[in-house]
């Protein structure tokens, strides 16, 4: 399990005094409001710095970052992402999970049928929708991330338990 969460992904630099556009990688945007530290990786190892909320709107943050103080060092940063360590990502309430944590599960569904592997999350809005990929069938499975769909996610044991009877009301197959 990784100690370290993606919360933005820098766009671009803003104006000319090193400000920079994050476009958010989390639900709650206004988390970025506490946030007065974070992290970069280079090379597998992670960097803290500082930083500071200056503004968000409905689609990015815009942060500014001690050290980065003109235009040409914050487009040195374009592509990379901020991170927060464990410790400081947000509380998640009962039956809620960090996205990251999910991707790799094993999905096998009531009756013992596999799925494949948990490939993606997608979020359109409504409900998330849980990508499994069977490499050996050659298919992919969309599920709605329900409660009445999802019975049990075993982080620890790598795998994401599925009602097999909800799966053939809502599930989608689809041949890669």
């Amino acid at each position: 399990m990784n100690e370290y969460l993606a919360v933005g992904e820098i766009l671009k630099p803003q104006g000319v005094r090193g400000e920079l556009k994050l476009k958010p990688l989390t639900n709650d945007v206004s988390r970025f409001g506490d946030l007065d530290e974070a992290y970069l990786e280079a090379d597998g190892a992670y960097r803290k710095i500082h930083v500071r909320l200056v503004r968000c709107d409905d689609s990015a943050v815009y942060i500014r970052m001690d050290g980065v103080e003109d235009r040409n060092a914050a487009e040195t940063l374009r592509g990379r992402l901020i991170y927060v360590d464990r410790a400081h990502a947000v509380t998640l309430g009962e039956d809620e999970n960090f996205i990251v944590d999910l991707i790799g599960l094993a999905g096998v569904d009531s009756e013992g049928n596999s799925l494949g592997v948990l490939t993606e999350v997608m979020q359109p809005g409504g409900n998330d929708v849980y990508v499994f990929t069977d490499r050996e069938k050659k298919r992919e499975t969309l599920v709605p991330a329900l409660k009445s769909v999802v019975l049990n996610t075993d982080l620890a044991g790598g795998k994401m338990y599925l009602d097999a009877r909800r799966l053939a009301e809502t599930a989608v197959t689809n041949d890669l």
